[in-house]
């Protein structure tokens, strides 16, 4: 899933003026004088890059759907645990029924779960029901709300759904709501189901255990706030947001009307660090922790010092030019280990690419000899030489787009796209005219136009690294490249309008289906998750047949199929797939990293004991 650089110093002042413990004015019966005030639970740490908002329907970004995990709910989660992962009821109760053909799906809510207190109440408690999911989803298909998930949603078909758009952009007349449609609907109070053309045979992983983009919204509160929606997040979750300086410090206090829900998790019986963690948190009421301080930090030198000098709990993926110092060989230095501080890696369910633009008249296109340009500037990228010297040895070749611990990885998978071999590059520009016809030691296009790659960047130190060693590569093939340096924010809204050539991105998978990673390449989804703005028919249709198709060797054999047509075509150059070290103090309790989910906060612990004294 950058902020500006002059906002480093004041992200990092901020997380300095945050107490290391708040006192707890609590009620006793003992004397003042006698009774001492237990210290709230706190964790802070930082982001690395600036959050947009706080309404699901309106980010796609995942500082900020990190924060909205942990204030919404969706029907079902990911127990914290279990690897591999395992679906359970969250607010639904129970599992889903769906008919044969996997085209209808119907949900039981829970009675009871209330929405946290807020002013749009009117002082009423409000429920949860099942129309509010109804509203929540129709949400991103209102042409208002300018979601940047539609085109994502609305791969799945719901009956109705889109002929409702449609009738709003055609009318401009605003969305009703009102209207029900077959798609999505409730039964009765607590009875949600969802019709849809084609079958999804994953519908549970893929739309309802994600809290971060489809937990329930209340209507009540999109209308109370109107346009300022995006700073009043309202859930049923265990978190509410109690304080916000945009890309500064987000604050979230525990949600005091959050429903009585206890921790329970089912690791394997032989996972060892699994059983460790449920034999210390079985059983205590969640949240446990009583406030999460969030703080904007971009630089990675502040950002590590904080952690250092005890002023972040935790840190969320060590910069890889500390790792040395930080975690070498994956295991916690013995200095910072006889401090007892705690080291979590894993190889993460990620990847690094740099996409080409298919609408530019340079990279873009789909004959032989744009095909070829791609394919010879990816030959020519060192990756290797990339996870050496920028990456500090955290990270693995990527030789597809299908990402590790989702349906359809194969480690021993080897293909050109993991390839590093400027021989076979050069041949490939020589063979289709990229030849230097002017003679000035660069090579131009095949109509003798200058060749000219403009590469989109950000300010921060491992971008300007890995800049360094494209012009390399670049150079070293006889083509000339310009950087053009903007703040991460600016560029994605280019990207998202087609205004960019070439940009280097990282993605993580959202669920446990490699048939995430095709999103990219789906012509529906141009200008949302396709920055590539990519359409190919044939991978189009492959996409929306492995949508359809339960788990098997035909829906494999189709995802095989749709590799190679995006290794062929190369849209996108995959760099790498990422380790992710993490970090936390002795008084953290109960992190593991999560696989696909954001909503994990609820799962730690602080050990109040092992605090430092104030």
């Amino acid at each position: 899933m950058n902020a500006a650089l002059r906002r480093a110093a004041a992200g990092l002042a901020a997380l300095l003026l945050v107490p290391l413990l708040v006192a707890a004015a609590e009620a006793s019966d003992a004397p003042a004088s006698a009774a001492a005030a237990a210290p709230k639970k706190v964790m802070r740490y930082a982001f690395r890059i600036a959050e947009n908002g706080f309404d699901p329907a309106q980010i796609n970004d995942i500082y900020s759907r990190t924060i909205t995990a942990n204030i919404f709910d969706a029907p079902y989660e990911y127990d914290p645990l279990a690897r591999p992962v395992k679906i359970r009821p969250n607010v639904a109760d129970g599992m889903p029924t769906s008919s044969a053909d996997f085209r209808v799906w119907t949900v039981k809510i829970r009675p009871g779960i209330t929405f946290a207190s807020d002013p749009a109440f009117k002082g009423a408690k409000r429920e949860l029901v099942a129309q509010d999911y109804v509203y929540s989803f129709k949400r991103f298909a209102d042409p208002a709300t300018k979601s940047p998930a539609w085109p994502w949603l609305e791969t799945f078909e719901f009956l109705g759904l889109s002929e409702l758009r449609k009738q709003a952009l055609d009318s401009k007349k605003p969305f009703n709501y009102d209207q029900p449609i077959e798609g999505i609907k409730a039964l009765d109070r607590y009875t949600l189901q969802f019709s849809m053309k084609s079958p999804s045979p994953r519908f549970v992983t893929g739309a309802l255990s994600a809290p971060d983009l489809l937990g329930a919204v209340a209507r009540e509160v999109v209308e109370f706030y109107g346009d300022k929606i995006m700073e009043h997040p309202v859930g049923t979750g265990p978190f509410k947001l109690v304080q916000w300086r945009r890309a500064s410090l987000i604050a979230l206090d525990r949600n005091p009307d959050y429903r009585e829900k206890f921790y329970a998790a089912e690791p394997a019986p032989d996972d060892a660090v699994g059983q460790a963690i449920l034999k210390q948190m079985q059983g205590k009421r969640l949240p446990m922790l009583d406030r999460v301080e969030v703080s904007i930090i971009d630089e990675n030198q502040p950002r590590w010092l904080s952690f250092l000098q005890g002023k972040a709990d935790f840190l969320e993926e060590v910069p890889t030019e500390f790792i040395s110092q930080a975690m070498p060989g994956g295991q916690v230095a013995p200095n910072l280990a006889r401090k007892g501080m705690q080291g979590f890696r894993m190889i993460r369910s990620d990847i690094a690419y740099t996409y080409f633009n298919m609408k530019d008249p340079i990279v873009g296109g789909y004959t032989p000899d744009k095909v070829a340009l791609r394919r010879a500037i990816g030959l020519g990228i060192d990756i290797e030489r990339e996870i050496r010297l920028v990456r500090r040895g955290q990270a693995i070749v990527a030789q597809g787009p299908v990402m590790p611990n989702t349906i359809g990885y194969d480690p021993k998978f080897r293909s050109e796209n993991g390839e590093y071999n400027p021989a076979k590059a050069k041949a490939l520009l020589d063979l289709y005219g990229y030849v230097d016809k002017d003679r000035d030691g660069w090579r131009d296009m095949p109509d003798g136009s200058p060749l000219v790659l403009q590469k989109a960047t950000t300010p921060d130190q491992v971008n300007r690294q890995i800049d360094e060693q494209f012009l390399r590569n670049m150079t070293a093939l006889g083509i000339r490249i310009e950087f053009n340096t903007r703040l991460f924010q600016e560029n994605l809204k280019a990207a998202r309008n087609g205004k960019l050539m070439m940009w280097l991105l990282g993605t993580l998978a959202a669920d446990p289906d490699g048939l995430g990673t095709f999103e990219r390449y789906d012509g529906q989804q141009i200008g949302a998750n396709n920055f590539a703005h990519f359409k190919l028919p044939e991978l189009d249709a492959i996409y929306k047949k492995m949508g359809e198709l339960p788990d098997g060797p035909e829906r494999l054999a189709l995802l095989r199929q749709a590799e190679r047509l995006a290794i062929a075509y190369m849209p996108y150059k995959t760099h790498v797939h990422r380790y992710i070290n993490d970090m936390a103090q002795p008084w953290l309790v109960g992190y593991r990293r999560p696989v696909f989910w954001f909503d994990w906060w609820s799962m730690l612990d602080v050990d109040t004991r092992k605090l430092p004294a104030p």
